[in-house]
């Protein structure tokens, strides 16, 4: 059945499926669906629902699981902790002998992320947990190191030390950065929010790296993913 416009709108009304939910929110539900979470995944996904954290969606998870174990991830830094829901999706990814670096602001974050890990029979050997901003951990960071780097947080609260969590990739590593997409936002140019314009401030600067091969994946609230030239 064929879209029907309305006279005087200029958008089409979205078709829906069965039920009455629209095609794009079925789609959506299908993409979650087929990566499941199991029990301590949804634990830790509660708990930051429970607590107001926003956390990754299992879509964009996945995703990330994706980019570690295709990179054969060793070292990966994760900016922002989503009371531990991310950190469970890149572990899973990592070598077995891989290091997770987390660094979050919130001791809210980073202890309901010890207890997503802890309740998921994470080694402690497998995680660093750091407590501070990016201007006080990244400095500390050894630059070129890490096969991957996250970025879960809000844009505002890294985005000014960009060049340093860049300076983490080594050559031929990846940077993500999840939540661009969030609330359809970005492409409003009447959104001038302090979130809004730090995401495209931070879109655009990282487009223009030429040190960097970049893409946007409308997966979950967005990932904005970029590799490090060889």
């Amino acid at each position: 059945m064929e879209a029907v416009i309305e006279s005087g709108s200029s958008t089409p009304e979205q078709p829906r499926a069965k039920g009455g939910a629209r095609k794009d929110d079925a789609l959506a539900d299908w993409i979650s669906a087929w990566q499941p979470e199991d029990a301590p995944l949804l634990a830790a996904r509660q708990r930051a629902a429970e607590v107001g954290i926003g956390a990754v969606e299992p879509a964009a998870g996945a995703v990330l699981r994706m980019l570690c174990a295709a990179a054969g991830a060793r070292t990966v830094v994760e900016v922002g902790t989503g009371a531990g829901v991310s950190s469970l999706w890149l572990l899973r990814g990592m070598r077995p002998d891989g290091v997770l670096t987390v660094l979050d602001t919130d001791p809210e974050q980073l202890r309901a992320a010890r207890r997503a890990l802890a309740d998921a029979g994470v080694p402690p050997g497998r995680t660093r947990m750091i407590f501070g901003t990016p201007a006080e951990v990244l400095p500390r960071l050894s630059p070129g190191a890490y096969d991957v780097v996250v970025c879960a947080g809000p844009p505002a609260e890294y985005a000014a030390h960009l060049d340093a969590v860049v300076g983490l990739v080594r050559a031929g590593g990846t940077l993500a950065c999840h939540g661009l997409l969030a609330g359809d936002r970005i492409g409003d140019r009447a959104a001038r929010d302090p979130q809004t314009v730090a995401w495209r401030e931070l879109a655009r600067a990282i487009r223009e790296d030429e040190a960097l091969t970049s893409a946007v994946l409308p997966i979950g609230a967005g990932l904005l993913v970029a590799t490090r030239r060889a």
